[in-house]
């Protein structure tokens, strides 16, 4: 085994190390900002139902006006107006873990947001050593799934490399956009072109927050939900870190096969000047072997003499 090789089987592990320190990053992360809001919270949730018992029963029949102040304060503590209580509130350690994987990845939903200096702070720090963390493990993930792709390519006739990453590609988008459209339809109750919508501008890390995924406070979500949608958010970033490199370097094939291709023609286009598509060059250059010529004949003749 060479000293190549070798070092491929070592990549491996340094990369599964590095998803292994992401993932605690994020998930110690989503602890922490669970402990810092998820107290505070809860003391928001109980004050808002306070409020909401006591405008009840003043007001029997609210108006626009208040109706529009007791939706907005609702959805700020992610509690529905159909029920006098929440599912463990915004803050629970599943959504907190996702924030935090928001905030690492830069999505930034908005639809949550720490409150408390304390989590504002340490929002501050974990977001400066996490969104480094991040680009780096997708960059690292996205280029070595490139370099298997290149390695397995390379042994194939090029009509079956088509086909192989023509496969690995509409995996990667059965996997990260249809068969999550179809969980975000049957669990939120979007439409296909919402889900498929809130995949693209969530993979994007364009984040709207128009629609976001675990945040309706009138369902109750199973546990597994925001853990799927954690693992389908890295996952999903690193896929598109590899059409990402893959893009680049099909751009960069192109670019050096034009640019050689413009080269050749410029130097052929060169030659052939210098050889005859100048009549004065040309005219100058047998104008110089013909006394070339006669010199030396009258040198001949003079020796001869």
């Amino acid at each position: 085994m060479g000293i190549k090789e070798m070092l491929n089987l070592a990549r491996v592990p340094s990369i599964l190390m590095l998803g292994g320190v992401y993932m605690a990053y994020v998930l110690i992360g989503g602890v922490v900002f669970w402990k810092l809001e998820g107290d505070l919270r809860q003391k928001d949730i109980n004050i808002f139902l306070s409020n909401k018992q006591n405008l009840l029963r003043t007001y029997t029949c609210l108006n626009q006006d208040g109706l529009e102040a007791v939706a907005q304060d609702a959805s700020k503590v992610g509690i529905s107006l159909k029920n006098n209580y929440t599912v463990d509130g915004f803050w629970k350690f599943t959504s907190s873990a996702v924030f935090a994987a928001t905030v690492v990845t830069t999505i930034g939903y908005g639809n949550m947001s720490p409150s408390t200096s304390a989590g504002q702070i340490f929002c501050v720090f974990f977001a400066l050593f996490g969104i480094p963390l991040n680009m780096v493990v997708l960059s690292r993930v996205g280029k070595y799934i490139l370099t298997e792709m290149r390695s397995v390519s390379t042994s194939l006739q090029k009509c079956t490399r088509f086909f192989v990453h023509l496969v690995s590609y509409l995996s990667g988008m059965a996997l990260f956009f249809i068969i999550p459209m179809i969980v975000f339809e049957q669990q939120e109750g979007w439409t296909y072109a919402q889900a498929i919508y809130f995949c693209f501008i969530t993979l994007s890390t364009i984040g709207f927050g128009d629609f976001v995924a675990d945040n309706n406070p009138n369902k109750d979500y199973p546990d597994w939900y925001s853990l799927l949608m954690a693992s389908w958010i890295f996952f999903g970033l690193a896929w598109l870190a590899l059409l990402i490199n893959h893009s680049i370097d099909i751009l960069e094939r192109l670019n050096a096969h034009f640019k050689q291709g413009w080269c050749r023609q410029k130097q052929e286009g060169e030659s052939g000047n210098a050889e005859g598509d100048n009549p004065d060059t040309q005219k100058q250059v047998e104008l110089m072997e013909y006394g070339q010529a006669v010199a030396g004949c009258v040198c001949y003749k003079t020796v001869k003499c």
